[in-house]
């Protein structure tokens, strides 16, 4: 039989497995894994690895915000980052601002994914809990294919109370859907940024003092106990520290159904970022912030045991100097002012390599269940994605262990002004992607068009 690619003589990496192999592709999906295959294409991966394309559950795409603003990086220009990152599809959120029906909201943001160059799933943002909401939407979104349910902690314009939360985990569980938490205490926060400014602590830096591990963690605790009282499974969105992974790591031993997933930027970065001069320190502003480096170097047990099982981007589309980015209330604004938020969909995969294989925090298999097999497991959307397998799409990355690039902006051709990697040095890059069976990234251009992307149903939960 002759395939019509065959990519020949990789080392492949599943979460569980590593050979030597030929993969027979017909059409967008995987036929045949073997030896000696055939084809019409043949793409010669010696001494490459072959991995399933990356799959980010934690992107902030043009969505749009309570008060009028959209996120700048949109479908087109974000999916472009992904792929030249190694990532093949995105879990994106649909909004629920004011005023406007859930549903309708879900259908706009679907319209909006039609841009994408990647497949793309479905978080819808629940910030209110009227009738409609709870007894019409939740249902019928489930219905229309959303992959979740995402809730705020915090936030002036996003946060649920508890008796929200409440009623939200009831309609989630009577839809099927998982429900993704961010968690911190809003009122404590409140009280913090107060008790900041009227002390004139304005800077980047007190973000971070302002929002300290311990609200993280008790929020946490909150909705882990939430979940256990309602009966269904919630998802911790970007565990920043080991307090909180420890919170989780309890959850769990007494029976709760509770996942967790952490970004690269808490693996890498640390609040020390936030001090840099002037208003650079801007960038590095994110919720939950940056923590201390005994906090980064403690994440990475909690990787290797499980107990965060997903590696996000969290990729937030606010630029640093655009009309509606960092700056957008001028550079001398007060840290409250300052959109929380980070870039970093193209930059997810090589930095994680980096400096998680690479040092030594983890191996190969791991990386595949952090940044592919487990998101698509959790969101619905395995074996279709997320493995290498017969009958799974041909979504691979063909990815360079020994290339060594020193990261910028412009290496990922999307819409956002800045990198919080900007000169970092990494060993480890994707130099081939595929995505359902067709070549999307090669030698550093995109070849995937806007519209080639699919909105992706969930099959599973």
């Amino acid at each position: 039989m002759t395939f019509d690619v065959v990519i020949r003589n990789g080392t492949i990496v599943t979460a569980s497995d590593m050979f030597t192999a030929d993969i027979g592709i017909t059409g967008e999906t995987i036929d045949t894994i073997g030896h000696d295959l055939t084809g019409h294409r043949v793409i010669d991966a010696t001494g490459l690895l072959v991995m399933p394309g990356g799959i980010d559950g934690h992107c902030h795409i043009e969505q749009e915000e309570a008060d009028g603003t959209v996120h700048e990086d949109d479908f087109a220009s974000a999916s472009a980052s992904a792929l030249l990152g190694g990532t093949t599809s995105v879990v994106c959120f649909a909004s629920h601002v004011p005023g406007r029906d859930i549903v309708a909201q879900f259908e706009d943001y679907l319209r909006r994914g039609q841009r994408s160059r990647v497949d793309f799933a479905i978080h819808q943002i629940v910030t209110r809990t009227d009738a409609d909401t709870i007894e019409k939407g939740i249902p019928e979104i489930a219905h229309r294919g959303a992959a979740g349910l995402k809730v705020f902690m915090t936030y002036d314009d996003f946060h649920l109370t508890d008796g929200q939360f409440l009623r939200v985990l009831d309609a989630a569980k009577a839809s099927g859907l998982v429900v993704s938490v961010h968690c911190e205490n809003y009122d404590a926060i409140r009280h913090m940024i107060e008790a900041h400014l009227a002390a004139g602590r304005t800077d980047a830096h007190a973000h971070a003092t302002s929002r300290p591990s311990c609200l993280e963690r008790e929020a946490t605790y909150r909705a882990m106990t939430l979940a256990e009282l309602a009966g269904h499974d919630i998802q911790i969105f970007h565990v920043s520290c080991p307090d909180v992974a420890e919170e989780i790591a309890r959850a769990r031993h007494r029976g709760v159904r509770v996942s967790a997933e952490t970004c690269p930027h808490y693996l890498t970065l640390t609040e020390s970022d936030l001090k840099r001069d002037g208003f650079e320190g801007a960038k590095y502003i994110c919720s939950p912030p940056l923590r201390t480096q005994a906090d980064r170097d403690g994440m990475w047990p909690y990787l290797r045991d499980g107990v965060i099982g997903i590696v996000s981007s969290d990729h937030c589309g606010y630029t640093f100097e655009g009309s509606s980015g960092k700056a957008r209330h001028g550079r001398d604004a007060d840290f409250s002012l300052i959109p929380n938020g980070m870039p970093g969909l193209g930059t997810r995969l090589p930095v994680l390599f980096d400096a998680g294989v690479n040092g030594g925090e983890i191996g190969l298999t791991d990386f595949v269940r952090l940044t592919a097999t487990a998101p698509a497991r959790r969101y619905g959307l395995y074996p279709r994605k997320g493995t290498i397998a017969p009958g799974s799409d041909a979504d691979l990355v063909l990815w360079d262990p020994a290339r060594q690039v020193t990261i910028t902006n412009d290496l990922f051709q999307g819409n956002i002004d800045y990198t919080p990697y900007e000169g970092r040095l990494v060993t480890g890059w994707p130099t081939i992607v595929l995505a359902r069976g067709k070549i999307a990234v090669e030698n550093g251009q995109v070849l995937r068009e806007p519209t080639m992307g699919r909105f992706i149903r969930p099959e599973c939960s």
